[in-house]
């Protein structure tokens, strides 16, 4: 079934697909223009492709399901996700994969400011949101858990790998970093390690499916180094209060 979105507002859009998908496991939405909430709370075994740019809060609590973008996107993508798969064939606008709990997003190219910020894992439930290109400022701020990638992939001369503030105030989770970057735009809570033999293994497999949906070269990804990024303490602004 193919949806024309076109200038449709999204309160149309969105009960549209909801309706063919009550009955379907997929749907193509064709000329989204900013249309918002497309495969909100999306459960598993669904599928939405979408071929446009799609407005804020795409997938928002996505809950199982997979949301795949044949362009750019906007705003809030994957806001508090429950798990599923989003696949952004372009870049995305601000706060990507806010507050996500678990499932995983790919970014073929770059992410806006606030990449990954509140992250949060529990038990088996680990989020992943892996970035292609580069990333603005405040990526992975407030961090509570899970794992983002950033690969750094076709920089030109002078673009760097994040903006200021990286992993401000974050307290757990990791982010895995492919190449050089501005020491002075992390936080000052954070440390910088190597990868260890688990770390490898835990990226080499998101590397492995960012290569699958967007046809990069995985050796050429692997043969440059990666640093870990990781938070000093679990609580980052402990000095900033008085005891009881």
């Amino acid at each position: 079934m193919v949806i024309e979105a076109g200038l449709t507002r999204y309160e149309q859009v969105n009960d549209l697909i909801k309706a063919e998908l009550e009955s379907k496991n997929k749907v193509t939405v064709n000329n989204v223009n900013g249309q918002r909430y497309i495969g909100c709370a999306l459960d598993e075994g669904k599928t939405i492709e979408v071929h446009g740019t799609p407005g804020n809060d795409m997938a928002c609590y996505l809950n199982g399901g997979k949301v795949v973008v044949y362009g750019n996107c906007q705003d809030a993508v994957g806001n508090t996700m429950n798990g599923g798969e989003i696949v952004v064939h372009g870049h995305s606008g601000d706060a990507m994969g806010y507050g996500m709990r678990d499932g995983q997003i790919y970014i073929k190219d770059n992410v806006a400011c606030r990449g990954g910020i509140h992250m949060k894992e529990f038990r088996e439930m680990r989020p992943v949101l892996v970035i292609g290109k580069n990333a603005g400022s405040f990526l992975g701020e407030y961090m509570a858990g899970g794992t983002i990638v950033l690969l750094g992939l076709d920089l030109k001369r002078g673009e760097k790998l994040f903006g200021t503030h990286c992993a401000s105030g974050m307290h757990g989770g990791k982010i895995f970093v492919r190449g050089n970057f501005p020491k002075e735009n992390l936080s000052p809570n954070i440390k910088v390690t190597n990868l260890d033999a688990e770390d490898v293994k835990e990226l080499e497999q998101y590397v492995k499916r960012y290569c699958k949906y967007f046809g990069a070269d995985y050796n050429k990804i692997m043969s440059k180094k990666f640093k870990k990024l990781v938070p000093a303490t679990s609580r980052p602004y402990a000095n900033l209060y008085t005891p009881n």
